[in-house]
């Protein structure tokens, strides 16, 4: 099995941006807790319900107080489940991850921690609710690293068909480039257009890579860069594309980047299918699916295996 990257859980943290726009509700009217289901003997209680059904309002989550709170039950049991397997695999989160999650939703609102606080509370939902649902989160991202993606299997000859399929004939050269890249540099005040213009006329002159540098030499801030050996699936596919219409020796129109506007000399051009890229790109992307799909199988294995009593 090869490896791929572990998706990253989803902490809704786009929904809570709504908060800070949301009129504030009224508080929560202070009772006593009552339990109303247990999940292998962990009780959750009215209030915890009640809590994350406010956490789903503010998310706009539910539809309607009724599904709201449906879905507050059904999320607050897989959240058990879901810490129960990370304790029982010795992957419990820890108080410094859970903190860590919450201050990163707070920078992604592009507020503090104590203000993130202060918007769940303005609107009836006590910061803990929350706390509640990354650590959860977090704990199922271990179980998923760990125990979950071991049950996927991908299989190389599927992938290296699918990659083969998917191949064009420009996917299937091997070039030797330059680059040649007319530099801005900071606080110029030199246009883009007035680099493109040299970078055009440069272009007109270009003869080959041999005097690549040679020709530079007649411009102010022009570099030649040697990027050696690119396959055409590791370049984007527009530029990939474009040096496949031209010959060995040809250079490509500028494009403005970063740093100045660049231009690709083609030092040598030949034909070799490499579909490694390619075929890596579909594992990353054909085993997330697979343990998404996984995951969501194993969640499903535990709620069966699980003693879950509505009161």
């Amino acid at each position: 099995m090869k490896l791929f990257k572990i998706p990253t859980p989803a902490f809704a943290v786009r929904a809570l941006l709504a908060a800070v726009f949301l009129t504030l509700l009224l508080p929560v009217a202070a009772q006593a807790a009552t339990i109303k289901i247990t999940v292998n003997d962990v009780p959750i209680t009215d209030t915890q319900i009640a809590q994350r059904a406010k956490l789903l309002q503010l998310e706009r989550r539910g539809g309607s107080s009724a599904g709201r709170n449906r879905l507050a039950r059904e999320e607050l049991i897989d959240e058990i489940l879901k810490i129960q397997e990370a304790t029982r695999i010795g992957q419990a989160p820890t108080p410094a991850e859970v903190a860590q999650a919450y201050l990163n939703v707070s920078r992604n609102m592009r507020v503090s921690t104590d203000n993130l606080t202060r918007i769940l509370n303005d609107n009836g939902v006590n910061s803990t609710t929350l706390k509640d649902r990354l650590r959860a989160a977090i704990a199922w991202g271990k179980v998923t690293g760990t125990v979950v993606s071991a049950r996927v299997q991908i299989s190389d000859i599927d992938l290296e068909a699918r990659a083969a399929e998917q191949a064009t004939e420009a996917d299937s050269i091997d070039y030797i480039l330059k680059e040649i890249l007319f530099i801005i540099p900071q606080g110029s005040g030199i246009s883009n257009s007035q680099r493109t213009a040299q970078a055009n006329q440069y272009r007109r002159s270009f003869q080959g890579c041999d005097t690549a540098v040679e020709l530079s030499l007649s411009y102010r801030d022009a570099a030649v860069l040697d990027l050696g050996r690119r396959h055409a699936t590791q370049l984007p596919d527009p530029i990939a594309n474009e040096l496949a219409r031209l010959n060995e020796g040809g250079i490509t129109a500028p494009r403005v980047v970063s740093n100045g506007v660049s231009m690709l000399a083609i030092c040598s051009k030949t034909v070799a299918r490499d579909l490694s890229f390619a075929t890596n790109e579909l594992r990353q992307e054909a085993g997330n699916e697979l343990l998404e799909a996984e995951a969501e199988k194993y969640l499903a294995e535990l709620r069966d295996k699980a003693r879950i009593v509505n009161l």
